[in-house]
């Protein structure tokens, strides 16, 4: 069992930044791959980012590539994104999410544990 905990969230103007954390407890960190997604009303959870258990791999979506930066810090057992260059698009309720394998996915089903939740707003 992983509890993940989000912070950082906030309202941020355009082109502004913001730096999301995700604190895991539980089992060991290092074990599981991890992942950022982002919801908005009306709308099915969107991938954002991921990176492998040792952060040596990542990936973005098209919409956050060059703006987003994905990093994991395993001695602190924590999972870090790094938001620039902020668009109102970029609105949503950011999630971070842990799944029990080595490699990268960008499958909302195929993560395990999820956590709560953290509120990102972008005013134009």
């Amino acid at each position: 069992q992983v509890q993940l905990v989000e912070s950082g969230g906030g309202l941020v103007q355009a082109g502004g930044s913001l730096r999301l954390s995700c604190a895991a407890s539980g089992r060991a960190f290092t074990y599981y791959a991890m992942g950022w997604f982002r919801q908005t009303p009306g709308k099915e959870r969107e991938f954002v980012a991921a990176i492998d258990v040792s952060g040596g791999a990542t990936y973005y979506a098209n919409s956050v590539k060059g703006r987003f930066i994905i990093s994991r810090d395993n001695a602190k057992n924590t999972g870090y994104l790094q938001m620039n260059s902020l668009k109102p698009e970029d609105t949503g309720v950011y999630y971070c999410a842990a799944r029990r394998a080595v490699g990268i996915s960008t499958v909302v089903e195929q993560y395990d544990y999820w956590g709560q939740g953290t509120q990102v707003t972008v005013s134009s």
